[in-house]
């Protein structure tokens, strides 16, 4: 499973769902309270349907529907699929913004979450910010190894300590390049 900390913006919405895209719509969020946030999460944990954005690394004909969009190639939405939310849980309210904590199984979109949510509340809602706290065994608060820390030994005791994470999977991976006949090595 992934965890998350997402930071979303109520009022908002955007063609990408994140603050990357253009402002597609704006509605007014001062009637919702932190109470009727906090209503809305249970709705949105466990298995559910959800749609994935159009503005992602989905492929349609082999491209991204992302370069296609881009391309403003007419994309069609995907249908909704199942995707499982562990736990869900708000951690700050301060209107517009809200920071979610989200544990979710994989092919999972945290800024569809974020644009439902915002239609759940009758406004609209896209994601500000998002930060991966963790992936599979391994955590930011654990593994991550910061800028002043970067030394080669720093660097081999880290590398020891995730590959004895990594102990029951290959330690090599053969990735797809490009070329065929070449082959990429990955830790």
């Amino acid at each position: 499973s992934q965890k998350y900390t997402a930071i979303g913006m109520l009022g908002k919405a955007t063609d990408t769902l994140d603050a990357t895209g253009k402002v597609t719509e704006e509605k007014p969020y001062d009637q919702i309270t932190k109470g009727d946030l906090e209503n809305v999460l249970q709705k949105f944990t466990g298995d559910i349907m959800q749609v994935p954005p159009l503005y992602s690394a989905l492929k349609k004909d082999g491209e991204r529907l992302s370069t296609l969009m881009k391309r403003g190639e007419a994309v069609e939405a995907k249908p909704a699929r199942p995707v499982k939310v562990y736990s869900l849980s708000l951690q700050h309210f301060q209107p517009p913004l809200f920071t979610l904590d989200v544990e979710c199984g994989g092919g999972f979109y945290v800024r569809s979450l974020v644009s439902d949510i915002g239609k759940e509340l009758s406004t609209c809602a896209m994601m500000q910010e998002l930060t991966r706290t963790k992936q599979g065994p391994f955590t930011l608060e654990e593994h991550a190894l910061y800028e002043d820390k970067w030394t080669i030994d720093e660097i081999a005791r880290s590398l020891e300590h995730c590959t004895s994470l990594l102990s029951g999977e290959p330690a090599h991976k053969k990735l797809k390049t490009e070329h065929p006949g070449e082959t990429a090595v990955s830790c």
